[in-house]
């Protein structure tokens, strides 16, 4: 890592967008870079895109650092006015979004932004939420969609999505804790006078992969796990996918992502049951069955580990 590393979150700018929650979501960032200070080992840039007259592309038209070349760390869309999203406005955007999810980038949206990223297909079979009073219409219109449109925020991985229109607000938080850190989101959270969602403890957080290796291959695989929840954890299944022979997979996937396939495959497994356990009043066993785990007790052995608490006691303190 350089010694100030720079971790861009892009903002969507497209016809219909609402423009609070994008200048909303800026002005937290900056916030948070000013909490962070000037000296610190990662800062976040913000850029906002919308389409160019020379190819009909999106663009950056602001970036808070000049000269970016790299890809995004994460890209946002927010909420529109009305029914989303249009034909003319899902041509445009959804390719762009896939081709930019394939590079390695996190998607998120705000409210009625999830239509625009559903429109990309990446949402198929994935845990998303949107506003509740659109949720019957986007089922209706996005059938493979996992939709749960009681939570406030979910995050599945590299596709983070929030609820209402202010949602905004925590969605810029959990960003804000992936890249800075959780004791820089508690402090952004703080300075603006707002409730910092669960994640201000270390034990709340959950698993961010790495995605921006450049390895193709291997971020085909994340993808697929991602997707599939980890349930299947076949090396050789595993290198089918990536399209590589056996020992070459596992060397790649080490060096790209910085865990071996089965601390991969425990860190989704227990990023799944953190949510089961805050959302529902499944017992623990049942838990361990729906993440992939035959034996409970090596579940909780592994959750503990990994979280620092039991999943009972993770469960208590987060009711608490």
């Amino acid at each position: 890592m350089s010694q100030n590393e720079v971790l861009e979150v892009g903002l969507l700018i497209y016809p219909g967008v609402q423009m609070a929650s994008v200048l909303g979501m800026t002005d937290l960032f900056e916030m948070a870079n000013h909490v962070n200070g000037k000296d610190a080992a990662k800062t976040i840039r913000i850029s906002h895109w919308k389409t160019t007259e020379d190819d009909g592309a999106p663009a950056r038209v602001f970036d808070s650092f000049p000269l970016a070349e790299s890809e995004p760390a994460v890209l946002v869309v927010p909420p529109a006015f009305g029914v989303p999203i249009t034909p003319e406005v899902a041509q445009v955007y959804a390719p762009w979004l896939r081709q930019r999810h394939g590079g390695g980038t996190a998607l998120g949206s705000v409210c009625t932004g999830s239509f625009l990223l559903a429109e990309t297909g990446l949402l198929d079979g994935r845990r998303i939420t949107t506003h509740w009073t659109v949720d019957a219409y986007l089922r209706a219109r996005f059938p493979k969609v996992a939709l749960d449109a009681d939570q406030v925020i979910v995050e599945d991985g590299d596709i983070m999505t929030g609820g209402g229109a202010m949602s905004w607000i925590d969605l810029g938080l959990r960003i804000v804790d992936r890249l800075l850190g959780p004791a820089i989101m508690a402090e952004t959270a703080r300075s603006l006078l707002v409730d910092p969602p669960h994640r201000e403890q270390r034990y709340s957080s959950t698993f961010a992969p790495r995605l921006n290796h450049g390895d193709a291959a291997i971020l085909k695989v994340q993808h697929w796990l991602q997707a599939t929840s980890a349930k299947e954890g076949d090396v050789e299944r595993l290198a089918n996918v990536a399209g590589l022979e056996g020992r070459t997979f596992l060397r790649r996937f080490k060096k790209a992502t910085g865990l071996t396939t089965t601390e991969y495959f425990q860190r989704i497994r227990v990023g799944r049951a953190q949510e089961l356990l805050q959302a529902g009043s499944q017992s623990i066993d049942q838990i361990a069955w729906d993440v992939g785990y035959s034996d409970p007790g090596a579940f909780r052995k592994v959750f503990t580990r990994i979280i620092g608490l039991s999943p009972g006691d993770y469960r208590k303190r987060l009711r608490t």
